[in-house]
This record gives C-alpha cells, sequence and structure tokens, in this order.
C-alpha cells in the first residue's frame, strides 16, 4: 500500500512539473539580421521626355458639299481616290435647277421688254412736252414709271444671274489637289444645302496631331513657334525622327477626354495620310537633382518614405520624401534627403524601425568551386 501511494505521489509531482513547464512562455526568437541592398545618394542632372501618339493629317481638309440642295445623282470620287483642281466629283438632279433658270430668263424677258417700252414712251412724250402739248407734271410721271420699268429689269437679271449659278452649283467640282479622306453621302440621297459629301485633304504640308493633359499643356504650349522642338517617330517608316514645330494648341480642352488637340508641322515630309506617328517632347535637363530606384520607395499612411541606413550601428530608419516625377525607372527626389545618404534600395517592405541590417554581398564562385561544379 505505501508503494502503491509513493507510485501515485510520483506521478501527481511529475504531471504538475509538466504542467509548470506548459504554461511557462518560450522567449521569442531573436529577429534575423537582414541582408539588404543600398546605394549612397549623388546629386546628379534630370532630364527626360513625355510621348504622345499622334497620327498625319493634312494642313488643311475640306468638307465639301453643294451650294444648293437637292437628290444626289452621281459620285465619282471615292475615299482614297487622288484629285485634282477643278476634277468633277459628284453631280445633282438639275432638273429643277433648270426649270427655275428658265423661269428666270422669262421674267428678264418680260422686265426687259417692260423696260424698253417705257424708255420709248418717255422719248415720245419728251418731244411732246418741248412742243408744249402736254405739261410737265405728265412728263414727270412718264420719268418715274421709266425709273421703275428700269429697276425691275436690273432685278430680273440679277435674279437670272443668281439662277443661273444656283443650276452650276448641281455640279461637285474639288476645288484643289488632294485625296479624299471620306465619303458622307451615297446617289440617291437628298441633301440640303452645304451639307458635306466628301472630304477632301489637300495637297501640301502635313501636320501631326495628337492630344496632352491639362497639367502639360503649358509646357507644349511654351514650344509653339519653335523651329524642331518636337521629334516625331511615324511607325513602319524605317526613317530617322522628323523634326517639328508646334504650330497650334487647342484654347479649350476637349469636353470628353479633357484633353487638349495639339497640331505641330512636319512640313512636307515623306510621310502617309492616316499614318499612326509618337511625338516626343525633350524636357530641359535640370542640375543637381537626387534620383532613386523605384524600389526603394514605399508608402507609410499615404505619404512617399525610403530607409535611410546608418553605417555606424548598421540600423534603418524610415524617412519621408518628396517626389517630384519619374525618370524611367527611377524616382527623382524633391526633398527629404540629401547628397551621401545611404539609402535601402531591395527589401524595403520587411523592415520595421530601428531593425539591424546587413549590407548584401554577392558570392563569387571560386575556382574551385566551378571544378567541382563542373565535375557534378
Amino acid at each position: 500500500m505505501n508503494a502503491t501511494l509513493r507510485l501515485h505521489l510520483s506521478f501527481a509531482a511529475l504531471s504538475a512539473v509538466t504542467l509548470l513547464a506548459a504554461c511557462t512562455a518560450a522567449p521569442p526568437p531573436e529577429e534575423p539580421v537582414r541582408a539588404v541592398r543600398t546605394m549612397t545618394l549623388a546629386a546628379t542632372s534630370v532630364g527626360g521626355a513625355h510621348e504622345y501618339a499622334a497620327d498625319v493629317r493634312a494642313r488643311t481638309e475640306s468638307r465639301l458639299g453643294f451650294r444648293v440642295g437637292g437628290k444626289l445623282l452621281s459620285r465619282s470620287a471615292n475615299l482614297g481616290d487622288a484629285v485634282r483642281a477643278g476634277q468633277v466629283l459628284a453631280q445633282l438632279d438639275p432638273g429643277d435647277l433648270k426649270l427655275g433658270q428658265e423661269a428666270a430668263q422669262a421674267a428678264l424677258g418680260a422686265a426687259k421688254a417692260s423696260y424698253e417700252f417705257s424708255e420709248a414712251e418717255f422719248k415720245r412724250f419728251k418731244e411732246l412736252k418741248d412742243q408744249g402739248f402736254i405739261s410737265g407734271w405728265e412728263l414727270e410721271r412718264r420719268e418715274t414709271a421709266l425709273s421703275a420699268a428700269r429697276a425691275q429689269y436690273e432685278q430680273a437679271r440679277a435674279q437670272a444671274s443668281v439662277q443661273g449659278n444656283q443650276t452650276r452649283y448641281a455640279t461637285l467640282t474639288a476645288d484643289a489637289s488632294g485625296v479624299i479622306t471620306g465619303v458622307d453621302a451615297e446617289p440617291g440621297a437628298v441633301v440640303a444645302a452645304g451639307a458635306p459629301v466628301v472630304r477632301l485633304a489637300h495637297d501640301g504640308p502635313r501636320d501631326v496631331v495628337f492630344n496632352v493633359p491639362e497639367d502639360r499643356v503649358a509646357e507644349v504650349r511654351s514650344l509653339a513657334g519653335k523651329t524642331g522642338a518636337l521629334k516625331v517617330h511615324v511607325w513602319n517608316n524605317g526613317q530617322a525622327p522628323i523634326a517639328a514645330t508646334v504650330r497650334e494648341v487647342a484654347a479649350a480642352a476637349d469636353t470628353a477626354t479633357r484633353t487638349f488637340v495639339v497640331k505641330a508641322d512636319v512640313g512636307r515630309a515623306n510621310v502617309r495620310l492616316g499614318q499612326t506617328a509618337t511625338v516626343k517632347v525633350e524636357l530641359p535637363r535640370i542640375e543637381g537633382q537626387i534620383k532613386l530606384p523605384l524600389t526603394a520607395v514605399f508608402e507609410v499612411k499615404g505619404a512617399p518614405a525610403v530607409w535611410v541606413l546608418d553605417k555606424a550601428t548598421m540600423t534603418v530608419t524610415q524617412q519621408l520624401v518628396r517626389v517630384a516625377g519619374a525618370e524611367g525607372n527611377e524616382v527623382v527626389l524633391a526633398g527629404g534627403v540629401n547628397a551621401g545618404d545611404t539609402i535601402v534600395v531591395a527589401g524595403v517592405h520587411v523592415l520595421t524601425p530601428g531593425q539591424k541590417v546587413r549590407l548584401y554581398a554577392e558570392r563569387v564562385p571560386t575556382a574551385a568551386n566551378g571544378a567541382v561544379a563542373s565535375s557534378r
């Protein structure tokens, strides 16, 4: 019985020891000393360029339409056709216009006959007045009738000229040589006066047209009139970049895209209408700027920051910075750090303030290691 009691007491004591050991918290593991890549900041020059997608257009593009309304009888110009000045592009049904011209000619003939009769009558009454057979008042009345007949004749003659012009307006001709870039009406359609039928890109200087956002329009406006301020790379051309000059900047932003249309003059460069191009705007280089790789910058409560390394203690400290812009894969800083500071450029998202780190050193394989690897 005593042996049994001693066995139970020993088991209870062992359980208590085990329970106490389980309740005791294990010491936290030591934080590892992380290896980081760093760089020492130095002032340098910052430049860069902005690129915009563009397309080649004619300096002058006209929307041609008839000066009178009517039914479109035929259209001889098609999309992409090269036309010359004076070439017939389309034709309206001239039937009604010819009838109007005939009516105007008839009215002109009637007015002319009335005018000639009034003129002859006035001559006869003037002779009678000279002979004393009629009074001066009667002669004045005949003179007034002659003036009215003359005015009616001139009005009818002008109306006949207008009607004759309208008959000629039934034929649409090209006012300049160029290329048809659009067709807005097909034969059989009834078009109103002035409605566009075809679009004509005039031969001559070419423009590249592109859009810039609101925050860069002032930068582009400052280049207006400066020869060769832009460089244009035409796709699938194989030629060297073309120097271009800003010719026109829209006064107001587009209501849908909130961008400003810019037209740059490339003169008579060897480009085709509608070709896609890239316009490069070179930025002036600024000295004394600090740049960092994008991997060195992280965000702290919505603000950009970097890790600054203290080489004496080999610990890192957060430092908020101001970003001025970007240049390729680097960020340009406007403040927060100075030249000579050592900045962590890799592994920034796993660090904590005051953490000890060590510099990362790449292992260089020795000749012996290389021989072993070869043998393997």
